[in-house]
């Protein structure tokens, strides 16, 4: 009898599959570490070959997924408003929530109700601080390069 014959064996009839989870643990590892190096020459590839690439790509979704990759196109803004408009109405459906309890309750609800979103609101706009400073970094840098291009 072979050793995998003896593995089987001792596995059918309820034997210890620590071996079993340590050999598909072990497997996640060695796949993991190739992900991660294929990973890094997938990301090293597409930066040097397509985004760093000073030809102008032929097509709209070209231009558009380099653009995309090059970070020129944002998703932030439209994410957060919406994420905006989900956080405000789950605060005022969830101060409906306090009126079950009754006495202190009530007052929980009304605090809630108001608050609630001023503070959802107040979050928000400070994180839309940082994105309108990241717009005007960008605007001035797009300047200063005009400027610079214009002295030559």
């Amino acid at each position: 009898m072979s050793d995998y014959e003896a593995y089987k064996l001792i596995n059918s009839y309820g034997g210890s599959s620590s071996s079993s989870s340590m050999d598909a643990l072990a497997g996640a590892g060695i796949w993991i570490i190739i992900a991660a190096i294929l990973a890094i020459i997938g990301g090293i590839l597409v930066y040097f070959l397509f985004v760093r690439s000073k030809t102008e790509p032929k097509g709209k979704f070209a231009k558009w997924l380099k653009d995309f990759l090059s970070f020129k196109v944002m998703w932030i803004e439209p994410i957060l408003k919406c994420v905006y408009y989900i956080a405000t109405i789950f605060t005022i459906l969830f101060s409906f929530s306090f009126l079950a309890l009754g006495g202190y309750g009530v007052l929980m609800f009304f605090l809630w109700l108001i608050l609630g979103p001023i503070v959802v609101r107040l979050a928000y706009e400070m994180t839309m601080m940082f994105i309108m400073i990241w717009h005007n970094t960008r605007d001035i840098a797009e300047n200063t390069k005009k400027k610079e291009a214009t002295k030559k």
